[in-house]
């Protein structure tokens, strides 16, 4: 058989020397350098190096507790403060070389600063070890992407308020079991998602403050015998307070688990609309159409327009669904406390923070682009079976109950069936028949408007109530 060689696409590894560095910062017991496989199995910085700007932030806070403390001499908190600065505008400007060999970030820039400033570099790790430092950063990352995730969702919320705002009046059938049901509103439909998106807010935002506490200062996981000032630290990283356990802070991943589920909530949102979406752009509704810059053709039939970005939010869906499992999977077996299964918990949320800001950023100036084809939604809630309901409601008004009313709406229904004459079709005389206590009033029920119109109640499809609920959420915005 051929030799095994390693997969290509594993980029080769840097120089030695960066290896024997990092393994300066551990390898004091051990007589071998790791095996070139192992190092990259082991490096994070491919995809951990996102969190440069945090872990520089809490990198300074931690160096200036620990001169304001005097553990290490004020002029070398300077001297890294300074070289700190010096490295986030390197890396800002992409002058920044990252090595695998240096396994991370954090010793990625821990090298740099030692290159740049010599000895008092290796003062900066004092009281620290990576498991509260990685901690520390991902909160701080996490915490500001929270933020551009609710604002992301608040941008689409006002696209869905401003289109609902110009379909009050225009009928179109709901839905349940995918058979239509009764006649509802556009807007009624557009503000259910203006809803769901608001929970969504509420979720992130409540996972943002339970994440929003300090563990730099837990160690490695027994905290340490250094005098450091953690709520200084705190303060300067403006968490809202530092964590009470040293084990539970190394070790905690709870906020990941809750924003991967928060995340997973708005896909999961992303993909019903989408889903309706998909059929009403078919020939078989042809109620709206996006604009041609979301959708694509096909490679063989010119005349196709496919509505891709729905179809890629519902499929992507699952793709976040996998992150979430594959991160509760991780932490399932982790005993108290520091596991290097851990180094598995980054990539999946980065993963599903990138896709679902993509969507939310896709989504807004879609929803602008749709346009509406009123008359054949019109047409398709004229069917006078989807007014069966009201016919039943009226006679609740008449005094008859409830189980009565439907027994015998739905024997009417039967009739019509059975003879081939539509409900509206269906004379006061063949109507008294099945329903005694009918008059010329029902037949006068079978209009989507009139239906829609009389559901004026609060949270009701009427519209009326949809131009209560715009202007709710447009006096929200104004806030």
């Amino acid at each position: 058989p051929p030799s095994l060689k390693p997969a290509q696409h594993l980029h080769p590894l840097p120089p030695q020397e960066k290896l024997t560095f990092a393994m300066s910062m551990w390898g004091g017991r051990f007589s071998a350098t790791p095996n070139d496989l192992v190092a990259m199995m082991s490096q994070s910085v491919s995809y951990d190096k996102r969190m440069y700007a945090h872990d520089i932030r809490a990198s300074i806070a931690h160096a200036d507790m620990l001169a304001a403390q005097e553990i290490i001499p004020r002029k070398d908190a300077d001297e890294i403060i300074a070289g700190l600065t010096a490295i986030k505008a390197d890396i800002d400007a992409g002058n920044f070389e990252w090595s695998a060999k240096l396994e991370d970030l954090h010793m990625n820039i821990e090298s740099r600063l030692t290159e740049r400033i010599g000895a008092a570099g290796g003062r900066l790790h004092s009281a620290r070890s990576r498991n509260d430092q990685v901690a520390t950063d991902m909160r701080l990352f996490f915490r500001d992407e929270c933020g551009m995730v609710v604002e992301l969702l608040r941008t689409l919320q006002k696209a869905l308020v401003e289109l609902a705002a110009e379909h009050t009046d225009t009928v179109l059938p709901g839905f349940t079991h995918l058979q239509h049901a009764q006649p509802i509103v556009l807007a009624h439909y557009l503000l259910a998602y203006v809803e769901m998106f608001d929970r969504d807010i509420g979720r992130v935002e409540d996972c943002a403050k339970r994440m929003n506490f300090l563990p730099l200062g837990s160690g490695a996981m027994a905290g340490t015998t250094l005098p450091i000032d953690r709520e200084r630290v705190c303060a300067a990283l403006e968490f809202s307070g530092v964590m009470r356990n040293s084990m539970d802070g190394v070790s905690d991943r709870d906020f990941m688990c809750e924003l991967l589920f928060s995340v997973a909530m708005i896909m999961m949102h992303l993909s019903r609309i989408s889903e309706d979406f998909i059929f009403w752009i078919s020939q078989e509704a042809g109620w709206i159409e996006l604009g041609d810059t979301f959708c694509t053709g096909s490679s063989l039939m010119p005349q196709k327009k496919n509505p891709d970005v729905c179809e890629l939010t519902r499929g992507k869906t699952g793709r976040v669904y996998g992150g979430l499992v594959t991160l509760l999977t991780v932490m399932k077996g982790m005993p108290l406390c520091y596991n290097r299964d851990m180094q598995e918990d980054k990539e999946p949320v980065f993963d599903a923070l990138d896709t679902v800001k993509t969507l939310l950023q896709v989504w807004t100036p879609m929803v602008k682009s749709v346009q509406v084809n009123k008359e054949r939604m019109r047409a398709a809630a004229a069917d006078p079976a989807l007014m069966a309901t009201d016919l039943a409601e009226w006679l609740v008004k008449n005094g008859v109950p409830f189980r009565t009313a439907h027994h015998r709406v739905g024997s009417l229904v039967g009739f019509s069936k059975e003879k081939g004459i539509p409900l509206d079709k269906i004379t006061l005389e063949q109507m008294i028949e099945i329903i005694p206590e009918a008059n010329e009033e029902c037949l006068e029920l079978w209009v989507p408007e009139k239906s829609v119109a009389m559901r004026d109640t609060t949270g009701g499809t009427a519209p009326n109530q949809a131009r209560i609920q715009v202007a709710f959420w447009q006096s929200k915005f104004a806030e």
